[in-house]
């Protein structure tokens, strides 16, 4: 068993699980520690390949999903898959068009469903940034449902946000859980019996200060989601989160990032054998987190799962018509809302206005606006997960850096992280003759080699 891994639960059944676009293994390491045996990952990055290889050496593998033939994947109960959401994102709207699942890199989204139509796992567990129910104004999440249903999957969906799992990042997410023929069991993998209260004041976690009196750190309760870029300094930067010290500011660490994403510490340097190139991994681990699902998340997914898979599935494909409308209406009611109503889902629509929940099944979908968070919410803070001593000074804003940063802040009409803001604006109008923390680091450094 690896570092920083829970001990698997002993189960009644084997439970093996396949992952696609499988990243740094998140859905991997989540669906092991609740029994499941990794069998099989396809991962098409180098850096990320070499993660998966360092924790899951003799797990079979393969690198490009487009050149996959069904023959080539092992069965297992359950399919996972994080596919591409670079064309689906709502941080590229600034940047550029939003293609969908036409796409060059979702779209690979359908070279998966052609491989799942042939092996029909029990199972199938799809995460996607929640920008995907409304991309091309919904078009793309009715293909994605009519692909599942039309091979006999019944589809629950439900946007979960990090922060209320355990996780102080706010990271929503929409989670799809596919079940072969089970319109319930798909529903109870993503809710619960008991309705959950929807979230309120979520905004003050991000201004609301959490200090340490050791450090005198400053930052947020809640941390704003970890991205691919979290290395670097954009246009963006209001909803970044950093570092804020009583004379300097940093970014999150890989380290910090490793955590905030529910991953066991330094889990993304990669095997042996990869070639570090002269510029670091550093750029890489930052990306691979920031792409990676949030483990503690699919913690309480693969849980659930585990447990229904352990039930006899209640498997409605042979019942009539009118039997079937009248069990999807009580299972509706019963977990999505009191009021829900069937609508019918065509194959070729022109859009559709999907909610943040829902269920869809042969030719019928319910959608509701769910509560991103489980009836008991697991607390947490961002200050709990931050390095308090020897960060590297790499980490530390340097005065044009800090100039830049509050230069797009003013210019778009932002606020900051109000100590943040008071720091950043400090050492600005210092014209750079404040000594920083940064200076102040390098000279300790400079003074221990000189003592060495």
């Amino acid at each position: 068993m690896k570092p920083g891994r829970k001990q698997p639960r002993a189960e009644k059944k084997s439970k093996r699980v396949n992952s696609f676009f499988a990243g740094i293994g998140g859905f991997d390491l989540a669906f092991e520690r609740h029994g499941f045996e990794p069998t099989f990952y396809c991962e098409i990055n180098d850096f990320c390949r070499s993660v998966m290889k360092k924790h899951w050496p003799h797990v079979d593998n393969a690198d490009d999903i487009k050149q996959l033939t069904a023959s080539d994947i092992p069965q297992a109960e359950v399919w996972t898959a994080g596919f591409p959401c670079q064309d689906l994102s709502l941080a590229r709207t600034p940047h550029g068009k939003r293609h969908g699942l036409k796409g060059s890199r979702s779209g690979l989204f359908y070279d998966f469903i052609d491989l799942l139509a042939v092996h029909k796992p029990a199972v199938v567990l799809l995460e996607n940034v929640s920008g995907l129910l409304n991309s091309h104004k919904g078009e793309d999440f009715n293909a994605l449902l009519c692909s599942l249903t039309k091979i006999g999957y019944a589809v629950a969906w439900r946007v979960l946000n990090a922060r209320y799992f355990g996780a102080p990042q706010s990271r929503p997410r929409v989670f799809i859980c596919a079940w072969k023929n089970s319109p319930e069991n798909a529903l109870m993998t993503l809710y619960e019996e008991e309705f959950s209260p929807k979230p309120k004041n979520e905004r003050f976690g991000f201004i609301t200060e959490s200090k340490c009196n050791e450090t005198g750190i400053s930052v947020p309760q809640i941390s704003f989601c970890i991205s691919a870029t979290s290395g670097r300094h954009t246009g963006l930067d209001w909803a970044r989160s950093y570092v804020t010290y009583p004379n300097a500011v940093r970014r999150l660490t890989p380290l910090e990032c490793e955590r905030l994403q529910g991953f066991p510490e330094n889990w993304t340097l990669p095997d042996s054998d990869y070639p570090i190139p002269i510029r670091g991994i550093e750029t890489n681990r930052y990306h691979a987190i920031g792409n990676a699902v949030c483990v503690p998340v699919v913690e309480w997914i693969a849980n659930r799962i585990s447990e229904n898979l352990q039930n006899d599935i209640n498997d409605l494909e042979s019942v009539g018509a009118s039997k079937l409308k009248h069990q999807l209406q009580l299972l509706a009611n019963k977990f999505l809302e009191p009021e829900s109503e069937a609508e019918h889902l065509y194959e070729d629509v022109v859009k559709t206005k999907w909610k943040s929940g829902g269920l869809a099944y042969k030719d019928s979908f319910f959608t509701t606006s769910a509560s991103s968070s489980p009836s008991i919410a697991v607390p947490s803070r961002l200050l709990d997960l931050i390095e308090k001593k020897d960060v590297h000074d790499r980490y530390f804003l340097s005065f044009n850096a800090i100039q830049g940063i509050l230069r797009r802040v003013d210019k778009q009409g932002r606020n900051l992280f109000p100590p943040l803001d008071t720091v950043l604006r400090q050492i600005a109008s210092s014209n750079g003759t404040q000594e920083t923390m940064l200076e102040i680091q390098q000279k300790s450094h400079c003074e221990k080699l000189a003592n060495q």
